[in-house]
């Protein structure tokens, strides 16, 4: 499980093991570990801007143990549907164990995030949250989840493009016998060239990893200015994420295709999803009401009402004219000398 990867062309050098570690005889992998760190990174940005949108980060956390769940199932059922030899063992029988076993790698993002979207939907219905807002927050915890995960395919010498010479080429004897077998290699010269490391493949793996950490800096950037409109954070992700994933899954070599015919899914998937969401954008931010104000929790609402009303009466005070001021000291005695409340 032991893997060398080399970049010749910037002198670096990885020695990778897919598994980090051991439990009760048990192997624990990079891949979930890495999964797992990106996962707990997101949610805890998350819930630290979420009231910047105007939600309850009670209601936010427990969306999170709805939709998380479902988001994995769709990551890995979106796999399987275009790729349902992973079902399969050597001698033709179906595995069950093989079909759900998530956490060897073979998560689809793309399946993530329709789950997440449609689980979403139907949560935010229930519990009487705007959609739109709520998905303003996610998508943050989407990218970042994105980028960190990405490099469990790293450890696992996956999710890279075809043949490069390009200086950032990455290359491993794993790779080089992978291309041979599946035909992307046209000689055995070929061959030993990407051995030898005069030639690599894309690491496409960072490209979609960098790319998504610059839509999150985008995204914040695009937070701090202010929303124009509910949802303008998630349809520019669906926006960003679209274009940069159809670009991205055109270099790759392990694509998943549609139903056995020359398109990539998530390639037709990016630009659909791309194209859709340009269209939302321009309807949103023509037809959508105001924003959301941020959210407060009630006791600090009441106690920011009553600081307002004192605030409120001490400007008046203050800007009263001498006449107004005296004639309020006159009724004062007058309410004085007839029994008022002198404490």
């Amino acid at each position: 499980m032991t893997n060398t990867v080399f970049f010749p062309g910037l002198g670096l050098e990885f020695e990778l093991n897919r598994v980090a570690f051991t439990v009760f005889g048990h192997n624990i992998y990079w891949y979930g570990v890495i999964i797992t760190c990106g996962f707990l990174l997101a949610v805890a940005y998350g819930l630290y801007i979420t009231p910047r949108f105007g939600m309850d980060p009670d209601k936010v956390t427990d969306a999170i143990f709805v939709v998380v769940p479902m988001a994995i199932i769709g990551a890995r059922l979106y796999y399987v549907i275009f790729n349902p030899a992973v079902c399969f063992n050597a001698d033709g029988s179906f595995s069950f164990l093989k079909m759900v076993a998530f956490w060897d790698g073979g998560l689809a993002i793309y399946g993530g995030v329709i789950a997440t979207v449609v689980t979403a939907l139907i949560y935010c219905k229930v519990r009487k949250i705007d959609f739109w807002s709520g998905m303003d927050v996610t998508v943050y915890g989407l990218l970042i989840g994105q980028l960190v995960g990405r490099w469990g395919n790293f450890v696992n010498v996956e999710a890279y493009g075809a043949i490069t010479d390009l200086p950032w080429r990455m290359c491993s004897s794993s790779i080089a016998s992978e291309l041979w077998r599946d035909g992307f290699l046209e000689s055995e010269q070929m061959y030993q060239r990407v051995l030898n490391g005069e030639l690599g493949v894309h690491p496409t793996f960072l490209y979609e990893s960098l790319w998504n950490l610059l839509g999150l800096v985008l995204l914040i950037l695009l937070m701090k200015r202010g929303r124009k409109f509910n949802g303008q954070m998630f349809l520019s992700y669906v926006i960003w994420y679209g274009v940069g994933r159809a670009v991205i899954e055109g270099l790759r070599t392990d694509s998943l295709y549609f139903f056995g015919t020359a398109i990539r899914s998530s390639q037709m998937l990016g630009i659909v999803s791309a194209a859709v969401g340009i269209g939302l954008y321009v309807l949103r931010r023509r037809t959508s009401g105001p924003v959301l104000p941020p959210f407060r929790p009630a006791a600090e609402a009441e106690g920011g009402a009553e600081t307002a009303g004192s605030v409120s009466t001490a400007e008046n005070i203050a800007t009263a004219g001498p006449a107004e001021s005296t004639g309020t000291q006159e009724e004062n005695k007058e309410e004085n000398s007839n029994g008022g409340d002198t404490n």
